[in-house]
């Protein structure tokens, strides 16, 4: 199906800008992957994203997700609730500055207080590799509270748009086939 979504660019120039959720929530960890992995990317890329349209690396080969992941300059973190995989966000340092490539909670773990720490943590390692601003993007196709969360934590609005996107007819779900039920916020069920 053709979809017309709004398209958001954020960005925040300034360190003094964000607005973090000071206390992390009880039984989490959150940790950097230090080897380049992609399998593990791929994984979280669909267990976040497949409730939400993210289609663009479904067709990239291994060496596409080798040659993002180990990148100079990617990082991926990834955020534990008692030892299990709950979320993560990836950075792409460029001479834009660090983007927020990828940011999200896997479906199990909304609706509990995750999502605005993690992207306090997010910020704040982005901001250790000292660039000029850290930016994203983000669409209507999204999470519905994500504009909100990023807006929260002091990023601002520098761009917007109308996209057209051809999607396939229902999310993937965090795999080709599962048939979960679409998720409950999902706008193009």
């Amino acid at each position: 199906m053709r979809v017309k979504a709004k398209r958001y660019f954020l960005h925040m120039t300034d360190r003094t800008q964000g607005h973090p959720v000071p206390h992390q929530p009880a039984q989490t960890a959150l940790r950097r992957s230090r080897i380049p992995c992609p399998e593990f990317s791929r994984f979280l890329y669909t267990a976040v994203g497949g409730d939400w349209f993210w289609i663009d690396k479904l067709g990239w080969s291994y060496q596409q997700w080798m040659d993002m992941v180990s990148a100079p300059g990617f990082q991926t973190w990834v955020l534990y609730v008692q030892e299990t995989p709950a979320g993560y966000f990836e950075l792409k340092q460029t001479t834009q500055g660090v983007e927020i490539a990828s940011f999200g909670l896997l479906r199990s773990f909304q609706k509990q207080g995750l999502g605005g720490w993690l992207l306090s943590q997010a910020i704040d390692a982005a901001w250790n590799m000292q660039p000029h601003r850290i930016w994203l993007h983000t669409c209507e196709l999204d999470h519905p509270h994500a504009l909100d969360n990023y807006l929260k934590r002091g990023f601002v609005i520098f761009e917007s748009g109308m996209c057209l996107y051809d999607l396939p007819d229902q999310t993937i779900g965090p795999w080709a086939g599962c048939m979960l039920p679409s998720h409950p916020h999902q706008r193009f069920a």
